[in-house]
């Protein structure tokens, strides 16, 4: 099954996701600018949302990404009762997993694009889940009984990364996004879950700005400092889809937590906000037009082109009007030019009228309707 979430979200003036420039990031669709959130913004707000802290946190079903492998590793060691002696070993071995060029033997070691690490930690990010660390230590402290130093010290990186592989990890975040390394120690994990570029239905209008701070000892009149910043205001459509099959795949069958994996993600992509510049603009707006679909059909839809040509808003439509207006005329358009006939129903807070199957009234009868399919 492909279960497929369109969004209208409209936000206040705001810098959510910025550029190398620190302005707010664009692009180019049907010839005109547009505003974009990216869409690693989108998952990493997602991932650290609330919603999935408190529906995973206290399973240790969340994963963390980061270069402090050797940090972790060392906690968990000490947690194993395993000496000083051991722990330094083997802590010295972390930062060479993953890497790329000659190791410490001499041999060629594994590739990796990531960039120098600082002492103490790996060249590249892993992205863990919280079952993975445990084993890994477990498994690095028998080889170096096993081994002993001197062995230990010897070992091949590329043998070290083969003796440490084992099975996916019991990760929902992992399971929807996916995760590659370049380490045989840990299995790549094809995402279940693609998410696009959210980009605005109408063209970008770029603003500045202009702020002064005061010092407020020094009774000198005139700014203490001068500066700007870069904002838009944007009705933004966001797109994702999730292959339900391959969801429950990498969470080892397990279809109750799958179930509760898209029951959350449905809530964090609805209410998780993005964090940039959120103290100077708090731009915490909920989706005004949420639509879920449902097929048997492996054929992932975006309804992006129904924006080629930027809307406008017109008499008392506002951008948020027209937008829903022609979301559901173009996805009419398309549905009966490739007999798209999957399962689908709608939440909006407007009065405009949209041509889907199922009209709920609320995000919790949405995310119902959701599982009921799921259960079929």
């Amino acid at each position: 099954m492909l279960i497929q979430l369109h969004m209208l979200q409209n936000y206040a003036p705001a810098n959510l996701n910025r550029d190398d420039t620190g302005a707010p990031k664009d692009c180019f669709f049907g010839g005109v600018k547009r505003g974009r959130i990216s869409s690693q913004c989108l998952k990493r707000s997602m991932r650290q949302s609330a919603t999935f802290r408190d529906a995973f946190g206290q399973e240790g079903l969340l994963a963390t990404r980061t270069r402090s492998l050797p940090t972790l590793i060392d906690q968990e060691l000490g947690r194993l009762g395993a000496n000083d002696k051991a722990r330094q070993a083997i802590v010295m071995r972390i930062p060479e997993i993953g890497t790329k060029g000659k190791a410490k033997d001499g041999e060629d070691g594994n590739d990796s694009t990531s960039d120098e690490g600082h002492a103490g930690e790996t060249r590249q990010l892993f992205f863990l889940g919280s079952d993975e660390i445990r084993s890994l230590a477990e498994k690095l402290l028998r080889l170096y009984q096993e081994k002993g130093a001197k062995g230990f010290a010897s070992l091949k990186i590329a043998n070290l990364e083969k003796e440490l592989r084992h099975d996916l990890p019991r990760s929902v975040d992992i399971a929807l996004f996916g995760r590659m390394t370049t380490s045989a120690a840990f299995e790549n994990v094809q995402a279940s879950v693609q998410v696009a570029h959210a980009i605005s239905t109408h063209a970008l209008t770029q603003e500045f700005d202009y702020f002064t701070a005061i010092d407020d000892i020094s009774e000198q009149s005139g700014a203490g400092m001068i500066g700007d910043t870069e904002y838009n205001s944007s009705t933004y459509y966001k797109y994702l889809n999730i292959h339900w099959e391959e969801l429950v795949k990498n969470l080892g069958g397990d279809k109750e937590i799958a179930r509760r994996t898209v029951a959350a993600l449905l809530t964090a992509a609805a209410m998780a906000q993005p964090g940039g510049k959120q103290n100077s603009f708090a731009a915490f707006n909920l989706p005004d037009f949420i639509l879920v679909e449902a097929s048997d059909k492996n054929l992932p839809v975006s309804y992006a082109n129904a924006f080629m040509k930027p809307v406008r808003g017109r008499g008392d439509q506002s951008l948020m009007d027209v937008s829903i207006e022609k979301l559901g005329e173009y996805r009419q358009r398309l549905s009966k030019a490739y007999d798209l006939n999957g399962l689908n129903a709608y939440l909006t807070t407007t009065d405009v009228v949209f041509p889907g199957k199922v009209k709920t009234n609320s995000l919790a009868e949405l995310q119902n309707w959701l599982l009921t399919q799921l259960s079929e």
